[in-house]
């Protein structure tokens, strides 16, 4: 059998927080999603002044991250270069903004972050992503 680093609340408050200080300097008004390996949600947060949809937007990006195992820009980029039957993949969102959480090679869940730029979320999104290395 093998081990596998699992998220716990320190760590998705953590990424949260890193987060959303990432966006607090930009003044950026964005939703915040993190999740498990498995895409479930573990923690959202919309910011004030965030549309809506980008609590729903945000869920999906960091969902796909974690399934597809790779950042969602990656997704984006292939249908923007042509490959357009990717948008019928299921549970796939192809826009950027995120970012798998990978320790010792697994993919221990993902951050999505919606409601800015595309560069934007994933600056955010990264941001978190960073702070799960910052105490280890």
């Amino acid at each position: 059998m093998q081990t596998k680093s699992v998220l716990t609340e320190v760590e998705v408050q953590r990424l949260m927080d890193a987060s959303r200080l990432e966006a607090g300097k930009g003044g950026l008004a964005v939703a915040i999603a993190v999740v498990d390996d498995g895409g479930h949600l573990l923690g959202l947060v919309r910011l004030d002044n965030c549309a809506a949809i980008g609590s729903y937007i945000s869920a999906e990006k960091a969902r796909s991250a974690a399934l597809g195992r790779r950042e969602t820009k990656n997704f984006e980029d292939m249908v923007n270069g042509g490959r357009t039957a990717f948008l019928s993949a299921p549970v796939i969102c192809s826009l950027e903004g995120g970012v798998p959480l990978v320790v010792d090679g697994q993919v221990v869940g993902a951050i999505g972050v919606s409601g800015a730029k595309p560069d934007q979320d994933a600056l955010v999104a990264r941001a978190g992503a960073q702070a799960l290395f910052a105490s280890r």
